[in-house]
């Protein structure tokens, strides 16, 4: 795979590109840590203080977002093709969801995980940076359709988190492309409307504003005390001022 960064925009302060380096993949790997782990308390329970890493990393491309004044990594995100995916023995996803039909066929799918950034760029203009390293790498991966568990952190108002979790599982996907959670998030009665109460994560905006759906209830994940919502994004349903914007460049 060549280096999306020879494809993918920069700006005056940040560029988008894959991983090229052992130290480039650690960086990324440490910041999922300090994100994870020092600002939501998840324990990762990895070998190495202070490195997230796990057994699925190997087959994976990982996706950087680099502050260009400093090198450092300020965004990442971890891309696992369908041959990967094959060779790791499934995706991420399908720990968490029963993935029912929605591999029969030819479908080949790209997942994303591991997306996170630094709490300082965690604004518009990193997550469409980010999202335009993606595009650029499915462009050449030519995968039909982009998955991932975007998550929503119960943290200190999980009532008005989940509600919002519920909230935008209602429109969920019906047919082959609906996943059933093999661990449900309880529904709590009276909840409806508390989810106006708190903002839809940057990410899950990302996928939405590209054109993604839901595809089933979210799934509770009790480890990393988050809502997990398996997003499907076709690629003939990205909307068109993405497309120009992500993929305008590269074609």
């Amino acid at each position: 795979m060549e280096n999306v960064s020879s494809w993918a925009e920069r700006d005056a302060q940040l560029s988008v590109g894959l991983a090229s380096s052992d130290e480039d993949v650690a960086a990324a790997q440490r910041l999922r840590w300090q994100i994870f782990t020092e600002e939501q308390g998840v324990d990762l329970q990895s070998s190495v203080p202070g490195i997230d890493a796990d057994a699925l990393d190997p087959f994976c491309d990982h996706l950087v977002v680099k502050q260009i004044s400093t090198g450092s990594v300020v965004g990442t995100c971890r891309l696992l093709t369908a041959e990967n995916a094959r060779r790791h023995g499934g995706y991420y996803s399908e720990r968490e969801f029963d993935f029912g039909s929605l591999l029969t066929g030819a479908r080949r799918l790209l997942e994303l995980g591991r997306s996170c950034v630094h709490r300082e760029h965690r604004n518009g203009g990193t997550i469409s940076l980010l999202w335009s390293g993606i595009a650029a790498y499915q462009l050449q991966a030519r995968h039909d359709a982009i998955i991932g568990c975007a998550s929503i952190p119960l943290g200190c108002q999980p009532a008005e988190n989940a509600a919002l979790a519920h909230r935008l599982a209602a429109k969920s996907s019906p047919g082959e492309l609906r996943v059933v959670p093999r661990r449900e998030l309880p529904v709590q009665p009276g909840d409806q409307d508390r989810h106006a109460l708190v903002a839809i994560p940057p990410l899950i905006k990302g996928y939405l504003r590209c054109g993604a759906i839901v595809c089933g209830p979210p799934y509770w994940d009790e480890h990393f005390n988050t809502a997990d919502l398996f997003m499907y994004l076709s690629v003939d349903r990205i909307e068109a001022r993405y497309a120009r914007h992500f993929l305008g460049q590269v074609t």
